[in-house]
C-alpha cells in the first residue's frame, strides 16, 4: 500500500494502491496518491463535485466513519500517453456486513505524471443502472 511520500511507479500501481487504501479505510494512504494540485476533483456517486485536498479528504473520512465500502474494480479500459492516463472501470460494490448487492459503479480515474510520479487528479463515479455487464461494451454510443 502507498504510504505518504511513497508513490507507486505507474498509473496502474497508483490505481491498485487507491482501491487498497479504500478497502483498508486508510485516508492517509488514499490522500498520498492524489496530486499536490489544488484543482484535484472527486465526484462520489450521487454527490456534488469536490475540489481540493480538504474537501476530498473530508468526504473520504465520512465514508470511512460510516464503515467504509469495498470496491472491486473490473473491466478496466485505459487511454494513456506519456504524461496522462485515463482509466474507465466498473466498480463492484461490496458493503461490509451486508448481503451482496447488484450494485455497480462506473468510474473514471484520471492520472497525471508529475515530477514525483503518477498521481490522481480526478475520480468521477456514478451508479450505473441495471445489472453489471459481463464484458466491456463494444461499438460507439453518442449522447
Amino acid at each position: 500500500m502507498a504510504k505518504p511520500g511513497k508513490i507507486p511507479g505507474s498509473a496502474e500501481d497508483v490505481e491498485a494502491a487507491y482501491y487498497e487504501a479504500i478497502a483498508s479505510n486508510d485516508v492517509d494512504a488514499l490522500m498520498a496518491l492524489w496530486a499536490d494540485d489544488d484543482d484535484i476533483v472527486c465526484v462520489h456517486p450521487g454527490a456534488t463535485r469536490l475540489i481540493g485536498h480538504a474537501a476530498i479528504r473530508a468526504s473520504w473520512v465520512e465514508v470511512f466513519e460510516r464503515g467504509g465500502v469495498r470496491l472491486a474494480p473490473t473491466l478496466l479500459h485505459v487511454n494513456q500517453n506519456m504524461m496522462s492516463a485515463v482509466h474507465s472501470v466498473l466498480e463492484e460494490v461490496r458493503t461490509p456486513g451486508q448481503e451482496p448487492q447488484d450494485l455497480h459503479i462506473v468510474a473514471t480515474n484520471v492520472y497525471l505524471k508529475t515530477p514525483v510520479g503518477w498521481r490522481i487528479v480526478m475520480h468521477h463515479a456514478s451508479v450505473a443502472p441495471g445489472q453489471a455487464p459481463a464484458s466491456a461494451p463494444s461499438g460507439t454510443v453518442l449522447h
